[in-house]
């Protein structure tokens, strides 16, 4: 299964990808996972064990939800996943560095990449599962988890939109320098992704390129249960 993911995530269309990371900030992805594996990734979402911690975001005020942290070692099938994303993200993200005159540079590898956050005091897995109800919601917000952070992060669907849940769309809101914001309204269906920055994207303007911000979220889910899936790069303190 790990080498087959490998294999879906290399053979996607990254020309393209790279080109729609450039020019719109985010990527909307095909089918990645197969309906078993979102059913796996569910059934997951109940076995304890695998988790470092759950959080409650109504008593953190992050919205109306759950959300769990996979501990190490994690399953298989994610470790493939951030593995093999990491290889191709982290040429858009030595490319974004460029335009925006950043001497930060990511290594080709993603265990060279944790071993810069383990100098950073960032040891604990981020890669996370997230449930939602009827009601559901995730508040606009940014995952950074300490001063080292990869520059995307890619979110899955794992169960089908207007089947198992309404509502519950991918929320991006980008704050444009001295002007007003502008949001991205993004569905997604069952085993599809969405690869989208983790604090800001590089813009080009008349005179060269600017940041802008970049916080996402999820709206109201209407009905039904929604689950999903987010592969971080970056480890957390």
């Amino acid at each position: 299964m790990a080498q087959d993911i490998k294999t879906r995530v290399k053979n996607l269309n990254w020309d393209s990808i790279q080109h729609e990371l450039d020019t719109q900030g985010f990527a909307k992805l095909p089918v990645i996972l197969t309906k078993e594996e979102c059913e796996f990734f569910i059934e997951l979402y109940c076995e304890e064990e695998s988790y470092r911690t759950t959080i409650n975001m109504t008593r953190y005020r992050f919205g109306n939800g759950e959300y769990k942290y996979f501990s190490y070692p994690l399953p298989e099938i994610i470790q493939s996943l951030r593995e093999s994303f990491y290889l191709e993200l982290a040429k858009t993200a030595n490319r974004w560095s460029g335009y925006l005159k950043k001497a930060e540079q990511f290594p080709d590898q993603h265990q060279d990449f944790l071993n810069t956050c383990e100098e950073y005091e960032q040891t604990r897995p981020t890669p996370l599962l997230l449930k939602y109800e009827t009601g559901g919601f995730n508040c606009l917000h940014q995952d950074l988890y300490g001063d080292k952070f990869f520059p995307f992060q890619v979110v899955f669907v794992l169960n089908q939109r207007e089947k198992d849940f309404c509502g519950g769309e991918s929320l991006l809101v980008e704050q444009i320098p001295r002007a007003q914001s502008r949001g991205h309204v993004i569905t997604l269906e069952q085993g599809t992704a969405l690869i989208f920055p983790t604090n800001h994207r590089p813009v080009q303007g008349k005179k060269g390129y600017y940041k802008n911000t970049v916080r996402h979220g999820v709206s109201t889910v209407t009905s039904g249960e929604r689950y999903g899936l987010g592969i971080i790069f970056h480890d957390s303190k």
